[in-house]
């Protein structure tokens, strides 16, 4: 199923390149004239922060050799390489060197074209004087740099705009011979993505790149290394074992490589999300727009997608694409030299519009002016991590969010275990812990306890659960200390929480006879408000609980919040109209 998306996808998408070619990151040009003597080595990456970002360039991909080379040294590309194969330098220089000469010779020979003959010329000219390279590096003043790094090089003749490899006899004569190569292939079979029978068969496939922490030179999704690994004595190596056409290997690593590169991609923790539709569809760029955090020159993307994903919603209908479309959400995970399958969600645009809309219900609470009017993924997770730092981020703990949100399933216990131990640690529910514990609360009770009344985003009077009553009661008792004593550093919050919302017996009794201190210094009129309020909550309050078990943990935490919120947030500036994002 999944490579079978991906395989749609690419047959679909515009912007893809076609088989035998691949879009890779070009440094420097190689400037020729017909004689193949170098004019100029012309830099086409752009510096940015101090580092050189490659041009994407479409460029010729005769093997796997296109994405990540192997130790050999003898798995030249077609006129484009790292500048060792070019230039025949470091390690194996001149094993490099020569396999690019026989590449070039052994795909293109059968021509006569200008380009090809000077990149010839100038490749044997430098196999057979190595000692000339320093100095024609040191001539256009890159030496430094080719020293500390292994840039990526093309060609180009001096008379010409585009690169040798793009010149159309070149092209033409290039792709005649891929096809002359899939029809000779020694292995032919039957492809289980597409179904077609006797067709050639990938050996393997090529590398997947962008996959937050798995290996930077690319690595797979289908791959086996052991004999364990083989089935009805197929071979492990050659495509026997898993069987895929070498169309639909490239189209799905093409797929593959060109979405976790563009902005249909967020990181969530380790699990990097790619979404795609079946056709083209608003979902496909508002998805990461939603989750993700705004550029800083665009901070109210993610706000102006939740509006339209609500509007969409009520509308039932999609600015571009029917809400009948197929999505797909794909989490990939690093695991050694593989690439693990995280999750896999299929849903119609609709459906999956639904349950994102539920998951920002669910997460929308009250909060001050300056904080942002809806929480990324990223803000909800280093909410709930030591220190807020998303180093400290469980490691499988963004996928399952993000799963549970996708799925319309209750969020991980972790989850809310973490937003309440974060609370206890440092005395503060914040407001993205809030959100957290708030959205777990409301979805296990939808799925479980029926009976117990659903947490709005701002203060409910009207909620009579004993844990959430008690975290109001612990706010007003803070909040009168502070009122009575102006400035103070540290207040019951800092020395109590802990204990307040674990253990409560042990330290209300405590608290209600300091109130009394302090209710002594306020004006008579604000001492007969505090202690109205306080009888409120306390009603119905049978008794202070000896425990409260984690859960309840939160539900206190809530309570606090919640309360602590309409002290210092203006009645207006709190949006809790039903169905609107804030």
């Amino acid at each position: 199923m999944i490579l079978q998306a991906l395989n749609r996808y690419y047959e679909r998408a515009e912007d893809l390149p076609r088989e035998g070619w691949v879009r890779r990151g070009v440094d420097y040009v190689v400037v020729l004239d017909g004689q193949g003597q170098c004019i100029n080595i012309e830099p086409v990456g752009e510096r940015k922060k101090g580092k050189t970002i490659p041009r994407e360039t479409l460029v010729p991909a005769i093997g796997k050799q296109a994405m990540k080379h192997t130790n050999s040294g003898k798995d030249a590309n077609l006129l484009w390489d790292n500048a060792s194969f070019v230039f025949g330098t470091g390690n194996k220089g001149a094993i490099k060197i020569a396999s690019f000469i026989d590449t070039l010779h052994d795909w293109l020979g059968g021509i006569d074209d200008p380009g090809v003959n000077a990149v010839e010329r100038f490749c044997r000219g430098l196999q057979s004087m190595p000692d000339k390279l320093p100095a024609l590096l040191e001539r256009f003043q890159i030496k430094e740099e080719f020293d500390i790094r292994d840039p990526v090089l093309a060609f180009r003749l001096v008379s010409d705009i585009e690169n040798v490899h793009a010149r159309r006899v070149v092209r033409s004569e290039y792709e005649s011979k891929l096809v002359s190569a899939h029809s000779q292939a020694q292995l032919l079979g039957n492809c289980l993505v597409t179904g077609e029978i006797g067709v050639p068969l990938a050996p393997n496939e090529s590398v997947i790149k962008g996959v937050w922490g798995a290996q930077p030179a690319g690595a797979n999704i289908v791959s086996f290394n052991a004999r364990a690994f083989e089935s009805y004595g197929k071979r492990e190596r050659n495509g026997e074992n898993a069987p895929v056409s070498l169309r639909a290997s490239f189209a799905y690593t093409t797929s593959l490589n060109h979405l976790l590169a563009s902005r249909q991609r967020i990181q969530v923790g380790d699990t990097s999300t790619l979404f795609w539709a079946e056709e083209p569809h608003e979902l496909e760029s508002a998805v990461p727009d939603l989750f993700g955090e705004p550029p800083k020159d665009d901070p109210n993307r993610g706000i102006n997608a939740l509006k339209a994903l609500y509007s969409a919603v009520q509308s039932g209908k999609f600015t571009v694409g029917d809400a009948s479309t197929r999505f797909h959400v794909l989490g990939l995970a690093p695991n050694a030299a593989r690439i693990a399958i995280r999750f896999w969600e299929t849903a119609t645009a609709m459906e999956l519009a639904k349950r994102i809309q539920s998951h920002f219900e669910d997460i929308r609470i009250a909060h001050a002016d300056y904080e942002p009017e809806h929480l990324s993924l990223f803000r909800l997770l280093t909410g709930v991590a030591l220190l807020n730092k998303a180093d400290n981020i469980p490691p499988n703990l963004g996928g399952e969010v993000l799963r549970a949100i996708l799925e319309d399933l209750p969020y991980p216990t972790p989850l809310l275990n973490l937003a309440v131990q974060r609370c206890r640690a440092e005395q503060k529910p914040t407001y993205a812990r809030a959100a957290v514990i708030k959205a777990s609360l409301n979805r296990l009770i939808r799925r479980g306890n029926k009976t117990e009344r659903e947490y709005l985003p701002m203060l409910d009077p009207a909620n009579t659960n004993p844990a959430y009553r008690l975290g109001r009661l612990f706010a007003v008792l803070e909040k009168i200390q502070e009122e009575a004593s102006p400035g103070l550093n540290a207040t019951i919050r800092d020395r109590y929480y802990g204990a307040a919302s674990s253990t409560p017996v042990s330290v209300f009794t405590t608290l209600l006879r300091l109130k009394n201190h302090h209710l002594g210094k306020l004006n008579r009129g604000r001492a007969v408000q505090m202690e109205k309020l306080i009888g409120e909550i306390m009603d119905g309050l049978a008794d202070f609980p000896r425990q409260l078990a984690l859960p309840d943990q939160g539900r206190f935490a809530l309570g606090y919040y919640h309360q602590r919120q309409t002290f210092f947030a203006k009645s207006e500036t709190i949006n809790t109209t039903e169905g609107e994002p804030k």
